[in-house]
């Protein structure tokens, strides 16, 4: 399961008359991944089908733009799985191109419609600035000979200072309606030569101009009656519209889901145009198939074409790796650990998938950080209840809630209470010690198991350079597992041990020949660069292994804050004690719970993936006919 599905290179060599039978069966197969890479003879570069292509291109766009107001399915149900000639295909077109010129103006109505529609918005939007002045606004639109009008909105701190101001300034100002922290003014007074003082007094106290529109020239009231009228009007004449636009299109919507199950039946044939390439009669076509497909759809080749074809199979080439897709993983209870590896990256050809690795570690992190048997239950209850909003990762929730309750029973806690069920092992806190050296013992584990992944990936491309001196390599590892191994004798015994030391001394002068040798500087950049990595080298694994000693922290964590949270439950009367418990609990699934997640994806991300795993490659997208059942996929096994 770890290491990926078989793929072979397949290229096809058919009679250009074949070509769209060709297709077809490969979309029935969906075992086809088209090769885009054009071929290396010379003689092969014509373009076969081009008419065909922008026939489809054409009628889909018609169809396209039909569907938006006439309802189509989305994947119908295929009736019949058949070659759709090029006149068949153009007599679709062009009926679907004398049903657009009818529907199009459909769609300039409503196009009219929304316009008006969005006339009548702008217009309630800005009268809303003027809903509480109940006056003629168009008296407010322009100054008159002897009197002058200002309407606009005034920060609310402001609004004693420019009352004081516009006094002196001859002038009233009227306060006519407050939103937030802003306030709606008019501000009315003589005309004269005191104009530029009160325009300056404005700018100071953030005044901002609110114009009226010249359509509202009128009571507030009056034109919101109005605009309402409007709005419903509109309303009345979409409705309208529909009832039309359906009467007009029920005489050929069947018609309609003809035409476009013609289009799916079209597409393979023009899915897997640039990967195709003629010379004349003969026509060429490759791509990548699962090892274990090629001879099924060989066989379904020979069934369906009415000539005979080549097909010749390899395996890829090691400078193709780059180029040849993965095949995801198919297993339902992995689905929501692959939807979590694929936000990191999709594993290159040739790469161990990291999915069943992930999933295992990351349910025994979970549950060693966050056991319980009640906090789980809620977790896996809640993920069940939810699931169709959730999709596939209502499993991760249902999982990661039942690995919380399986070590929930090893250390006997149920709701944070220690002392109802049990402990098929031991409370955490009672060896805080013991759960420390688990953890580092996990790390250990976690981290050599992570470096013999890198190794592996690298050999399996015959990278055997980096996969003995390059980053997480096997000298890396000898001298990890020496550093471990001394580490663990000096506890013991007080001595790190001839060997332990001979190992790490060994392995990091091989690292540092190595880095000497690869490095073009001077002796003096050499030397503190080669010193610079070998001491990182040190470092980084020590820190790595020291990063799990969060696993024992969390699981020590957890059991203290239910202590504390008892403790308070303990000071109140049986209604507090009662709501305390319950409170306590959901703050630790919802916050402790997502901290302890993010801390193990922290984990799994950095100290697991960033070790083997690249994440550069791209997915397996097999030429598939879409339609309203179910696709049937390559088995990942």
């Amino acid at each position: 399961m770890l290491r990926p599905l078989p793929m072979k290179h397949v290229r096809l060599l058919v009679l250009t008359e074949d070509l769209p039978q060709a297709s077809l069966t490969l979309a029935e197969t969906e075992s086809f991944h088209a090769d885009t890479r054009p071929p290396t003879e010379d003689r092969l570069s014509g373009v076969p089908g081009r008419d065909y292509r922008e026939l489809f291109q054409q009628a889909r766009s018609r169809l396209e733009k039909i569907g938006k107001l006439v309802p189509l399915e989305a994947e119908p149900e295929l009736r019949e799985v058949r070659v759709v000639p090029e006149p068949e295909l153009a007599r679709i077109n062009d009926w679907l191109g004398k049903v657009w010129n009818e529907c199009s103006r459909y769609e300039e109505q409503f196009r009219a419609l929304d316009d008006e529609e969005r006339l009548v918005r702008e217009q309630e939007a800005a009268l809303a600035n003027f809903a509480d002045l109940n006056i003629d606004l168009g008296l407010l639109r322009s100054k008159t000979r002897f009197l002058d009008f200002y309407i606009g909105i005034v920060p609310r701190e402001n609004l004693r200072q420019l009352e004081g101001a516009v006094g002196l300034a001859s002038h009233i100002l009227h306060i006519y309606m407050v939103r937030g922290e802003h306030a709606h003014v008019v501000i009315a007074g003589p005309a004269g030569t005191r104009e530029a003082q009160l325009g300056s007094v404005l700018t100071a106290a953030g005044f901002q101009n609110l114009p009226i529109p010249p359509e509202l020239n009128r009571q507030p009231e009056v034109i919101r009656e109005e605009l309402a009228r409007r709005r419903a009007g509109i309303e009345t004449e979409r409705v309208a519209l529909h009832k039309r636009l359906a009467e007009w299109s029920g005489s050929f919507t069947g018609r309609l889901h003809e035409a476009q199950q013609v289009l799916l039946l079209a597409e393979p044939f023009v899915t897997l145009d640039p990967s195709i390439r003629s010379a004349g009669y003969l026509a060429s076509l490759s791509g990548w198939v699962p090892a274990r497909a090629v001879a099924e759809l060989e066989t379904r080749l020979r069934q369906s074409l009415a000539h005979p074809f080549a097909a010749e199979s390899r395996n890829p080439l090691p400078e193709e790796r780059p180029l040849v897709p993965t095949v995801p993983v198919r297993n339902r209870l992995l689905q929501p650990f692959a939807l979590l590896v694929k936000q990191y990256g999709i594993p290159q050809y040739g790469e161990v998938d990291p999915t069943p690795l992930f999933a295992v570690t990351f349910l025994l992190m979970f549950g060693t950080m966050f056991g319980d048997v009640g906090q789980g239950a809620v977790i896996a209850g809640l993920a069940w209840y939810f699931r169709e909003k959730l999709g596939r990762l209502y499993l991760f929730g249902v999982l990661a809630g039942a690995s919380s309750i399986l070590f929930g029973f090893l250390f006997g806690s149920i709701f944070g209470y220690e002392h109802v069920l049990p402990a098929l092992w031991m409370s955490p806190l009672h060896d805080p010690i013991l759960m420390l050296k688990l953890a580092l013992v996990w790390g250990v584990l976690f981290l050599a198991i992570a470096c013999s992944l890198a190794i592996y990936n690298r050999a399996a491309i015959g990278n055997w350079s980096g996969a003995v001196f390059g980053h997480h390599g096997l000298i890396n590892l000898i001298f990890y597992l020496a550093l471990v191994w001394g580490g663990v004798r000096l506890g013991t015994s007080g001595e790190f041990g001839t060997w332990p030391a001979l190992l790490v001394v060994g392995s990091l002068a091989a690292l540092a020949v190595h880095g000497w040798r690869h490095l073009e500087a001077p002796v003096g950049e050499k030397v503190l660069v080669v010193f610079i990595e070998t001491l990182e080298t040190v470092i980084g694994y020590v820190s790595n292994t020291l990063s799990f000693l969060r696993v024992a922290a969390f699981s020590l964590n957890h059991v203290a804050l239910a202590i504390a949270i008892f403790t308070l439950a303990g000071m109140m009367d049986t209604f507090g004690h009662i709501l305390t418990i319950v409170l306590g609990n959901v703050f630790m699934i919802v916050l402790e719970g997502g901290i302890v997640m993010i801390q193990v994806l922290r984990l799994e991300f950095y100290e697991g993936f960033a070790r083997y795993f690249s994440g550069d490659g791209h997915e397996f997208a097999p030429l598939r006919l879409r339609r309203a059942e179910k696709p049937r996929v390559a088995d990942s096994g």
